[in-house]
């Protein structure tokens, strides 16, 4: 089995899928409000040169860069969390130096300190967003009171206003996210089952299309469907058969790893998506599913699922032509007596 570089298990700033596409669907949101702000500190750094000096102007330009590498690398790294998380905190880190270089406190720039800050209540869950905030207050002080502790105990008034305003903004921002988090995640996710549903699969499935040409790395799908669905409904009823999928998505999800993806797409039909993962290692994945099932026996029902299995490597990683490949592949499945896996290879993709 081939793995990419994103799978090497969860990540304590994303732990759920979830969580990692608000990352990247934030930096898609925030690209013009961060340009925008960008020049006006830049035309406020200009236009203070004549009373604070040129000191600024390194800063401002290795901020820039930072963000310009995030813009670069955030949709095709395999951990865009950890590229939007390693900016921030150096942005935080650059603009410690600059408050520590000139007069701490007193320095007019100190509360732009608390923009980092704002940046990762934007993104991430809210021990992240705790953690950056710890994070700020000591960058704060190291750069006021240790540095210039003379002229912050003569006059703290800018310390505690920059704190203060740090935890205000912050707030702010947190309840804004949260709502948004909210309707987002009735968007995205499926409310039977809590898997995330087609609305979710499109936009991750671009990233992954991009990370697989880049790495010519190898993605499989498996399509999975519930044999006999209807005869469960009809003779269990559909708040049973509602039951039975909830638990269903339960196993599935039980047997793949953090960065194995599944989907529901609909009705009784679930999609597994497999980065990085070659045909062998998605077979043996498949079987496991089915096995899993099999002996579920959800609801106390005998239940069993068909899986289409497909995959591809590089410029063949296309989302219609391998769920196209894997819905072939089902069917055949199901042709053969269902309760197994069947693969229909691509063009050329026989090694995937």
């Amino acid at each position: 089995m081939v793995e990419s570089l994103n799978m090497d298990g969860q990540s304590w700033l994303c732990p759920t899928e979830l969580d990692r596409s608000r990352v990247v669907d934030a930096s898609d949101r925030v690209r013009v409000i961060r340009l925008v702000g960008s020049i006006a500190i830049g035309v406020a750094l200009l236009a203070s040169l004549p009373w604070v000096g040129w000191w600024t102007l390194p800063i401002f330009v290795l901020t820039a860069l930072n963000f310009a590498n995030v813009e670069r690398r955030i949709y095709t790294s395999a951990h865009p969390e950890r590229v939007s998380a390693t900016a921030v905190v150096i942005t935080l880190l650059l603009l410690t130096v600059g408050v520590a270089v000139y007069k701490g406190s007193a320095n007019p720039f100190l509360p732009w300190i608390i923009l980092p800050a704002a940046m990762i209540a934007a993104r991430f869950r809210p021990q992240v967003v705790i953690a950056g905030v710890v994070l700020t207050v000591i960058c704060v002080l190291i750069a006021t009171v240790g540095v210039h502790t003379a002229t912050a105990l003569k006059d703290p008034v800018p310390l505690f206003a920059a704190l203060a305003l740090l935890i205000s903004v912050v707030t702010i921002v947190r309840a804004l996210q949260t709502a948004e988090l909210h309707h987002r995640s009735e968007a995205i996710l499926d409310p039977l089952t809590g898997l995330l549903n087609r609305n979710a699969l499109a936009p991750r499935f671009i990233e992954l299309s991009m990370q697989a040409r880049l790495s010519n790395q190898p993605v499989c799908l498996l399509l999975c469907d519930v044999d006999n669905f209807k005869k469960i409904n009809d003779e269990h009823g559909h708040d049973c058969g509602d039951a039975v999928l909830r638990d269903i998505a339960y196993a599935l999800r039980k047997q793949l790893r953090s960065f194995e993806l599944i989907y529901r797409l609909g009705g009784e039909e679930f999609l597994v998506v497999l980065p990085g993962m070659d045909r062998t290692g998605a077979h043996e994945i498949a079987e496991r599913l089915r096995e899993a099932i099999e002996q579920a026996m959800p609801m106390g029902i005998a239940v069993t699922v068909s899986l289409g299995l497909s995959g591809g490597c590089g410029e063949q990683v296309d989302y219609d032509v391998l769920f196209k490949a894997a819905d072939e592949a089902l069917y055949e499945a199901k042709r053969g007596g269902r309760n197994r896996v069947a693969g229909v290879d691509l063009p050329e993709a026989a090694a995937a």
